[in-house]
Order: structure tokens, then sequence, then C-alpha cells
């Protein structure tokens, strides 16, 4: 029997969306078939190469307006936000521009005697399991440096957002980029486990939850299948005395409460220096009031439902848990008449919290953010490196070269100053601890779909 795969949409409850789920044998077809088409798609001239890459993005821009509709349907974000295209337009434009460079060989010695060089070569099928919560964009990060670099690509997209995959399908194969070169697929988990078991691919890369990126490693274990793992977060910020009160708070709310929460880099915890938690704590509460939560489609709503009730669920759960142990809760539920005890779900900033509370510790991936008092650096490094996580944290300060010493001491992928909640295509993206391995965008980006392959030319005989 035909499994059916559903997206739920977080509107209305419907069932939005369904497709048929491929079966092993037509997976795995599917995976013969990009791995047939490569050697010609690497053949093809780099600049022909990312021609068509940035020609597939022209297309998917000009599906703007359906892409904004079907985002809001699928995991709730309001159209008022436009959708992705700001930075899927950015990092397509800078993988491209350091293309050539990034992939150049590594010349060591070209002499009358010798030609010594490490090349960059395309590791040969990428597999591609994108999230729902920045369904383009992460998508983007790996699909552009990996067709640019010569490998063919499989996509298989979250459940919530199935239709991104048809998207982005749709558009680079009107912009000319063979059908069996970038292929979008919907397979179950353990049709996409038996495939990396198989060595389907020869490289996956995978954001989500801890548990499916270990999911991810076992099944790939003793195949030496290249990975790339982008998985929990718990980003910290940090206000210092000397911080700029009012861009902090107006940074850091967004960062916790932008797209529900449930950002891979939101910010889910604050330490603040004893010498502006009060006023922080002030203007915070008052930013989040200012929100509207409703229906996403409705141009006054800010916050939109999280992706799914039971992603909410596990706020709620965490919210009360830390309300029981003697947290304080400083948003009034009656604010946002739009919490349904579902999919939408009213901000809360949480105080009198400590790192014994599970909304302090465990992944919250949704609008809440608690909100703790230092009196020291020290202090609070201590407390931001307390997580199993660390993808990202936040330095509130005047004085960088104070940034700087103190992100020298955080367990994290990268160190924000004065901004967070955001990814430079020009620097690595990447975490430490449970937050994954590997790296995206950046030259470092073209590294993890490329292997390094060395020549050594002897051009005399003696």
């Amino acid at each position: 029997m035909t499994k059916m795969i559903q997206c739920i949409s977080p509107v209305d409850g419907r069932v939005w969306a369904e497709r048929p789920a491929l079966t092993l044998d037509e997976a795995r077809a599917a995976a013969a078939r990009a791995k047939a088409a490569q050697k010609d798609w690497a053949a093809r001239p780099l600049a022909e190469r990312i021609a068509l890459v940035q020609a597939g993005v022209a297309k998917l821009n000009e599906m703007k307006d359906q892409v904004v509709e079907e985002l809001a349907w699928q995991m709730g974000r309001p159209t008022r936000f436009g959708g992705e295209f700001g930075g899927v337009n950015d990092r397509t434009a800078y993988m491209s521009e350091i293309a050539a460079d990034s992939l150049a060989p590594m010349v060591v010695e070209d002499s009358d005697r010798f030609k010594r060089q490490i090349a960059r070569e395309a590791v040969g099928v990428v597999f591609i399991i994108a999230p729902w919560n920045y369904p383009y964009l992460t998508t983007i990060n790996t699909l552009v440096p990996a067709l640019i670099a010569g490998n063919t690509v499989v996509l298989k997209h979250a459940t919530q957002t199935m239709l991104v995959g048809e998207r982005l399908a749709e558009a680079f194969h009107a912009a000319g980029v063979p059908g069996d070169v970038f292929q979008n697929v919907y397979l179950t988990h353990d049709v996409t486990e038996a495939l990396i078991q198989e060595r389907a691919f020869n490289f996956s890369n995978f954001t989500g939850s801890v548990g499916g990126g270990a999911n991810i490693e076992r099944a790939a274990a003793g195949t030496f299948t290249g990975l790339g793992l982008e998985l929990g977060g718990k980003d910290p910020g940090y206000v210092m005395d000397d911080a700029d009160l009012d861009a902090a708070v107006d940074s850091l709310m967004d960062g916790a409460m932008f797209n529900a929460g449930q950002c891979c880099c939101g910010i889910e915890r604050i330490y603040v220096h004893e010498s502006l938690y009060d006023a922080f704590v002030e203007k915070s509460v008052a930013w989040v009031n200012a929100l509207k939560l409703g229906n996403p489609f409705d141009a006054d709503s800010t916050i939109g439902p999280m992706a799914n009730k039971r992603f909410a669920a596990v706020v709620r759960e965490q919210v009360a848990e830390a309300i029981a142990a003697g947290a304080k809760p400083l948003i009034d539920p009656a604010n946002f008449p739009a919490d349904d005890g579902g999919a939408y779900l009213a901000p809360q900033i949480l105080v009198n919290v400590d790192h014994s509370m599970r909304v302090m510790k465990e992944e919250s991936f949704g609008p809440v953010v608690g909100i703790m008092k230092v009196s020291s650096d020290a202090e609070a490094i201590a407390l931001m490196n307390d997580s199993p996580y660390g993808l990202t944290c936040s330095l509130w300060t005047s004085n960088p070269d104070r940034a700087a010493e103190i992100g020298a001491q955080i367990e994290t992928g990268t160190v924000f100053m004065n901004r967070c909640d955001y990814l430079d295509p020009a620097l690595c993206w990447t975490g430490c601890k449970d937050t994954g391995r590997g790296g995206s965008l950046s030259v470092l980006g073209f590294y993890s779909v490329t292997r390094p392959k060395s020549y050594h030319l002897k051009k005399v005989t003696k």
C-alpha cells in the first residue's frame, strides 16, 4: 500500500497537501539516475553551471507570490514578511562570486620539472534533508554550492514544507538544470535511512533535531559517507553593562520571537548585567506585548502559529514546568486572544529562571525566552557554556576587544557582537557539541561538497 505524506496546515489544522512516498526501489532508481547524470554535469564548464544555478534562483523569484502564500499555509509565517528571497538571492550571489577561486587548484609547484597541485573534485551525489523552519534558505545553503561544484543533488524536504522541494525543482528545471541533476523526492524515514546505509549518496546534509542527526549518523556508520549535520540550538544573548540598551532589546526580542521563535539561531536565553537588568526586562515586556498573534494572511499579524500544534505543546510544557518551579511569566496570555491552545501560541518572557529548568537548557524552538541577571563576565560565560548546544551567541557591548575576548571563551560556532539571528554567507555556518558538525557557505561550504585530489606530475624522466 502506498504511503501518503501529509502536510497539516497550522493555519486551520486541515490536510493542506499530500504526496505519495517513493518505495525503496523507486528511491534507489532516483539515486541511480543522479549518479549516472553526475559526470556529464561536472564536465560542463564552471561558468555554465553557475549561470544555470543563478537562472534557477531567478525563476524561483518569479514565483514569489505563490511561494509566500504556500509558506503561510505550510508553516504559518505571516505573509507580511515576504518569504526568504533576500537571503536566497544574497547567498546564491556570494557563492557564485567565490566559486572560481574556491574551486581552483592549490598549486604547490609548476616548474620545468614538476607540476604539483591539490584539486577540488565533486564528491558525486549530494543528498539534502531539509527542515521546515527556513525551508528555502536551508536548502539553498547546500544546493547552490553542490550544483556549482559539479555534484548532482537529491532533495528530501520536511513533510511540513513538502511543496518547497517542488517549487525549487520546478524553478531549476525551467532554467535548464537537467531533471536528473536535481531531483525532489518524497521519502519515509525508513527509506531515507536505507538509502544512506546502501551508500546511495556520497554526501548527506541534514538540518533538524539532535535525534534525527543521530539517526543519520547511525545509518551512515561504516559507509564512510560524508555528513553535514546542523542540529539543535539554545543560543544565548549577553547584555553587558556598556551595551546600547534599546538596540539590545529590539534585536534580542526579535531574535527570540521572529518566525514564532522557530529559528535555528534564535535567541532562547538572555543574561543581563545587573546594572541594566530591570530596564532591559521592562522594555522587553513592552516590545513583546506590541506583537500581534494571528492568522498569517492577516496584514496586521506579526507572529503566526507555530508550524505544528505538537511543537507548541513542547513550549507550553516547558513554560508550565518552569512556572511550577518558581519562574515568573511576564506576558499575560489574555493580551493574545488568538492563542487557541493549539498551534497558535502567545509569546512569553520568563524571569526568576535558572538552569535547573528545561526552558533554560533544552531547545524550545518557540516564542519563549528566559532572562537571568548576572554580575560579571565570568558568570555570563559560565552560563552561556552550560548547554549541550553551540551554534551562535550574541554579545552586546560597545567594546569590540571585550566581545572578542569573551567570544574566544564561548563554545559556539559563531560569535555575534551587537546583532543576532543572522547568517553571513562569507562566513562558515557551523556549530559544535550537540549542534552537530560540518559547515556550509563561505569557501568552506564548497569544501564540504568536494574532496581534495592531489596531482604529482613529473615532467622529466630523470
